[in-house]
């Protein structure tokens, strides 16, 4: 599949969507075939920073000790520190609401088993807990302006109990050709993750919210 692909499709997408009074997302949908995704091995989980920013702004919550407050200050979203950690534990409605209300949770590591005892019950079913692989366990001298600029690129790409691969790659006011980049990256990034690169992928779609989904011709 190549830019143009994406392309052709962002314009058939476009031109059978309505016009809305808000700003819809661009999503990419990927639909995979024979893979078995009741071995875990064959589960696609994983984080991918796009060519360009999603135009979604990204939230953050910082569990963090009093080293990194003034650098959390700058970009997190909301910032709790381990003195006030008992609170959370006394309170599990607490965290269910954090969990809720922000994408990304930023733990410093020198704390982290204090995090997993607090907020591990609550935010691991959901797949909150701080991710390495998505630089979200960082040391207390940690740059926190970098990570924030660096998760608003990020999206997380997964196919563990269905096979199909669901991302938002952009808002409806961007450029088609940056929409194109992302979407063509998390395409290469997907057949990287599946055993049989294009002979695993049954079809693409690109699809506005309130649209009907354009068929990718490769």
């Amino acid at each position: 599949m190549e830019k143009k692909d994406i392309l052709e499709a962002l314009q058939k997408a476009r031109a059978e969507t309505r016009k809305r009074n808000f700003n819809q997302s661009v999503d990419l949908i990927i639909n995979l075939r024979g893979i078995d995704l009741k071995k875990t091995e064959n589960q696609l989980d994983f984080f991918l920073p796009l060519p360009h920013s999603t135009g979604r702004k990204v939230t953050m919550c910082a569990l963090i000790g009093p080293e990194l407050q003034e650098n959390a200050k700058q970009v997190a979203n909301k910032i709790i520190l381990a003195d006030n950690f008992d609170q959370y534990t006394a309170n599990p409605k607490l965290i269910k609401k954090l969990s809720r209300d922000y994408d990304y949770f930023v733990g410093q590591a020198n704390i982290m088993p204090k995090i997993a005892a607090t907020f591990g019950r609550v935010l691991g079913p959901r797949g909150k807990m701080p991710n390495p692989k998505a630089g979200c366990i960082v040391p207390p001298n940690a740059n926190l302006k970098e990570l924030s600029e660096k998760l608003q690129k990020i999206v997380r790409l997964k196919a563990k109990t269905s096979p199909v691969v669901h991302t938002m790659i952009g808002k409806q006011d961007m450029e088609d050709g940056k929409l194109a980049d992302n979407a063509v990256a998390i395409y290469k990034a997907v057949l990287e993750h599946i055993p049989n690169a294009e002979y695993n992928i049954r079809s693409v779609f690109i699809k506005l919210t309130m649209g009907k989904p354009a068929k990718v011709t490769r």
